[in-house]
């Protein structure tokens, strides 16, 4: 039998997995994706702890996580993974999650005026898709 507390996990795991559409049981941590990924050095959990996090089901570390904010979304991590997982889409996930919950709001009025004019298109796309809820 469960506990609150473990129903409440597998609640979040869920939701995850239903917003980034991935079945992460397929994932069988071979590492690919965390090698080829750009930000992995600047994340504290790379892409492949992030896959088992939510194998192993744990959420309140994932949710103290904030490499979902340091993915920048190029989607190596999926095309170099021999199951065709796609951590990219639960970073995604993690951060849909929380901004419909209100745990990361940025104000976008409050960039640099230059930074914008300036800025390729792609990249300020790319990078508002994680402001916007």
């Amino acid at each position: 039998m469960h506990s609150e507390h473990e129903a409440a996990k597998d609640e979040y795991i869920e939701q995850i997995a239903e917003l980034s559409g991935e079945d992460v049981s397929l994932c069988y941590q071979c590492g690919k994706c965390t090698a080829g990924c750009p930000m992995a050095e600047k994340m504290d959990l790379t892409p492949s702890m992030v896959m088992r996090y939510m194998q192993m089901e744990h959420s309140d570390e994932l949710k103290k996580a904030t490499s979902r904010w340091d993915c920048i979304g190029c989607l190596v991590c999926g095309s170099r993974c021999p199951k065709l997982c796609n951590p990219a889409a639960v970073m995604e996930g993690l951060r849909q999650d929380d901004m419909r919950n209100g745990t990361r709001s940025e104000e976008i009025e409050k960039l640099p005026v230059n930074f914008v004019k300036s800025a390729p298109q792609q990249a300020l796309v790319s990078g508002f898709r994680k402001y916007v809820p």
